[in-house]
């Protein structure tokens, strides 16, 4: 035992001196130890018995660490995966968008999280920033979880309502009563800290919100764009794809969020696109129009598959511009699968 004390107290002297992965856990220490103890004091056979010992205490010494060390989720990059992006650019030629994305009148942003540790993204002008209308309440949705996981506000069942027609009836009354229930200000800081970024001033801007969604005047422009209402597609796709992966708040607010977003009540864009070839699909989405403004965004799942894709257009026939685009996205979504994942689903 005294030799083993020398041995532990050595190991904890050394490790406190690294940092990171170079640092020797402790189940490493045990079979320094048990092994050195084998070696120099045991027979073969008493060896074999203690390598034995030495299997089973590993296995009950690492069971919890396993858990703890979860590979934290990726970030999504602008890293363009060649065969999606590829694809991605003759879906806009043969729908006859490659002008509008040349006059950046459309931005479009797809990503496949089928498996979201490592996420294959296409786009089209990404960080092109519009005027998205309703789109941005997705943000106010993050505020009030905000609120929620600082003990600022109840999820009861009449807030959990007023969001809910918030985001899948894109009820006005019940965005600007849940914005003035958020902050504005609040709001705002919290779409440009360091940990969510989705108003980047190093990106173009992003999501914001500027503006009750009422008759009442805009609060605050947004810093570069001078816009009320804006998005660019790059971080709604972040925000989906944070939302995904249990980044947005926490992994269980997040999840809650999703559900929020489930069973859009209004059939246009998107949704009349999927439900016309793909009726039995999942979508998780918030979409936006006003006048010659069209944008929509979603998670979308089906047939073993998960997406994310996300589309603004300043056109008056934007509308069936986003309809038709996503028919094309969710055939290349399948198309463009790697083999060993479609070969598993």
């Amino acid at each position: 035992m005294s030799s083993f004390a020398t041995l532990r107290a050595d190991w904890q002297m050394e490790t406190n001196s690294l940092s990171g992965p170079e640092s020797i856990p402790l189940p490493g220490f045990i079979f320094i130890c048990i092994c050195s103890s084998a070696v120099s004091h045991c027979g073969v056979m008493r060896m074999i018995i203690t390598l034995t010992n030495l299997v089973f205490l590993l296995v009950l010494t690492t069971s919890g660490l396993l858990v703890a060390r979860t590979t934290p989720p990726s970030k999504l990059t602008e890293t363009c995966d060649p065969l999606l992006q590829k694809g991605l650019e003759q879906c806009l030629v043969s729908l006859k968008l490659k002008k509008a994305t040349d006059d950046k009148i459309l931005s479009v942003a797809l990503v496949d999280i089928t498996n979201p540790s490592s996420p294959r993204i296409a786009y089209a002008n990404p960080n092109e920033m519009m005027y998205a209308a309703s789109l941005p309440k997705i943000a106010i949705l993050l505020g009030a979880f905000e609120r929620v996981a600082s003990g600022e506000m109840d999820l009861d069942s009449k807030t959990r309502e007023q969001l809910t027609r918030m985001i899948r009836n894109s009820s006005n009354q019940a965005a600007t009563e849940m914005l003035n229930r958020v902050g504005k200000s609040y709001l705002a800081d919290l779409l440009q800290s360091p940990r969510y970024r989705l108003y980047d001033l190093e990106k173009n801007g992003g999501l914001w919100v500027g503006k009750e969604y009422s008759k009442a005047n805009v609060w605050k422009r947004d810093p570069l764009h001078n816009l009320s209402h804006g998005a660019t597609a790059l971080q709604v796709a972040r925000f989906y794809y944070m939302m995904e992966t249990g980044q947005l708040v926490s992994p269980e607010l997040s999840q809650q969020m999703k559900s929020i977003l489930a069973k859009p009540a209004i059939n246009h864009k998107f949704v009349k696109g999927l439900m016309a070839v793909h009726p039995d699909s999942r979508i998780y989405r918030k979409s936006g129009t006003w006048r010659e403004y069209h944008s929509d965004s979603a998670i979308i799942e089906h047939d073993g598959r998960r997406y994310i894709a996300v589309a603004l257009a300043k056109n008056n026939r934007g509308g069936q511009w986003l309809t038709d685009l996503i028919v094309a996205m969710d055939e290349l979504i399948f198309k463009s699968a790697p083999q060993k994942i479609a070969a598993h689903n």
